[in-house]
């Protein structure tokens, strides 16, 4: 778990945030924000398939 987390602390601050504490809290709070930094887009395909 210590691996994880030092990699998503790692991405963060590569991708420049300053505040690691308020970043981390606002992708609690809205997890989807989290995609684009792990490379994922959400665009769901309304026919299932």
């Amino acid at each position: 778990m210590a691996a994880f987390r030092n990699l998503a602390i790692g991405a963060l601050k590569i991708l420049g945030a300053t505040n690691i504490a308020k970043t981390t809290r606002a992708i609690r709070n809205k997890p989807e924000r989290a995609l684009p930094i792990l490379g994922i887009t959400h665009n769901p395909n309304p026919s299932g398939t």
